[in-house]
C-alpha cells in the first residue's frame, strides 16, 4: 500500500497563498478555519486539523497501546498541555485502521479489564513520515510569517 498524501497538504496550499500574500490576519484567518477541536488545548489555543493523526501515530511507534492510553501519553508529554478527547480519538482510530495505518486487537489491560490496543503498522510508519514532514513544513511557513509580519 502506498503512503496516502498527507491530511494536511490543502492547509499548507492554503498558508502558502496567504504567506505569498504577506497578509498576517488573512493567515491567521485560515489557521483559523482549518483548527482541530477534536484536540483540545489548555488556554483555548486550537490545534491545527492533522495534528491528531500525527500524535497518535507517533504515540503508538512507543508501542502497542489502548485508547486511554495513548490520551493519557500525549497530555503527559505535552505537559498538560493537549488532551484528546474520547470522541475525537476512537473515530480517528477507526480511520487509521481502516487505511491500514493501525492495527487493532482485543487485550487485557494492567488492571485486568479487556480492551481493544492499537499498533502502528508499516504503512502507518510511513504515514508518520509524511505527516511530521507536511508539520514541519507548515511549522517552518508560519515562522516565517511570524517574524516577517
Amino acid at each position: 500500500m502506498q503512503p496516502q498524501r498527507g491530511c494536511m497538504r490543502p492547509i499548507l496550499e492554503s498558508l502558502a497563498r496567504c504567506a505569498r500574500s504577506r497578509s498576517s490576519r488573512r493567515l491567521l484567518t485560515e489557521l483559523a478555519r482549518h483548527s482541530y477541536l477534536g484536540v483540545m488545548a489548555r488556554h483555548k489555543n486550537d490545534i491545527l486539523q492533522g495534528t491528531l493523526l500525527l500524535l497518535v501515530l507517533k504515540t503508538l511507534g512507543q508501542g502497542r497501546m489502548h485508547g486511554y492510553a495513548i490520551t493519557s501519553h500525549i497530555q503527559r508529554v505535552s505537559a498538560d498541555l493537549l488532551r484528546v478527547e474520547e470522541g475525537s480519538l476512537y473515530p480517528a482510530l477507526h480511520r487509521m485502521t481502516q487505511e491500514g495505518w493501525v492495527r487493532a486487537e482485543w487485550g487485557m489491560t494492567e488492571k485486568n479489564r479487556e480492551a481493544k490496543f492499537y499498533t502502528i503498522t508499516a504503512a502507518g510508519r510511513k504515514q508518520l513520515e509524511v505527516e511530521e514532514a507536511s508539520w514541519a513544513r507548515l511549522r517552518t511557513g508560519v515562522t516565517r510569517v511570524l517574524r516577517y509580519a
